[in-house]
């Protein structure tokens, strides 16, 4: 993922561009490409700052997760069919099967393979 301009640099190209500069003759001035002088200054009129947007995954849990980890801990032989059925059975609820294992692998559950042949079941991991 690539890096910002520091904020000076970009508090600089904006007052540029306010004092009458047009965006292209900004980043022809401070060094950089047009493209990048007109998407600070798309920014700076939707945020209202130059200042550079949050980057990557927002933190935090998810509504659903402290409800589906509870599910895995009342019934560990869960397989993840029965996951998908139980929560396409709730209205608006979507999940990214790599969301799902994301997941697991954060509350410390991972999958162990049953050999009754009916795929895997989630337990605990002990440390």
């Amino acid at each position: 993922m690539g890096r910002s301009y520091s904020q000076s640099l970009q508090v600089r190209v904006v007052a540029f561009v306010e004092a009458g500069h047009s965006r292209c003759a900004a980043a022809r001035h401070f060094g950089f490409s047009d493209r990048c002088s007109i998407k600070l200054m798309r920014h700076q009129a939707q945020s209202g700052s130059p200042a550079p947007a949050r980057q990557g995954r927002p933190r935090g849990r998810g509504k659903h997760e402290t409800c589906l980890v509870q599910t895995v801990d009342a019934k560990p032989a869960i397989t993840r069919p029965e996951w998908a059925a139980r929560l396409l059975s709730r209205p608006g609820v979507q999940v990214d099967p790599a969301t799902l294992s994301r997941l697991l692998c954060r509350q410390g559950l991972t999958d162990q393979k049953v050999h009754a042949g009916r795929g895997v079941r989630t337990r605990r991991h002990s440390r």
